[in-house]
């Protein structure tokens, strides 16, 4: 079976923002800011994540909720990246 971008980007955000637990609910258009799943320190955790396993160089004007805000919005923007020379 291939793990996809979201699997990925959901197995992150579990282990590093929900502490492990996989019992927890989360849909793939929540919002992980209305939830209070990540904050600003977090912001910068998933950036790393990002940029480090998808090889992706993100500009500050790419840090925004619209791109960072839920695990389909997270997947579309590498999606969307990786599709894209990395200049």
């Amino acid at each position: 079976m291939m793990i996809t971008i979201k699997d990925k980007v959901r197995a992150f955000i579990v282990d590093n923002f929900l502490f492990g637990d996989a019992s927890y609910e989360l849909a793939d258009t929540a919002s992980l800011i209305e939830n209070d799943i990540i904050d600003s320190t977090a912001v910068v955790e998933l950036v790393a994540f990002i940029e480090d396993n998808f090889g992706i160089a993100m500009a500050d004007s790419d840090i925004v909720p619209a791109n960072l805000d839920s695990v389909d919005r997270i997947s579309s923007f590498i999606k969307a990246k990786a599709g894209t020379p990395v200049v």
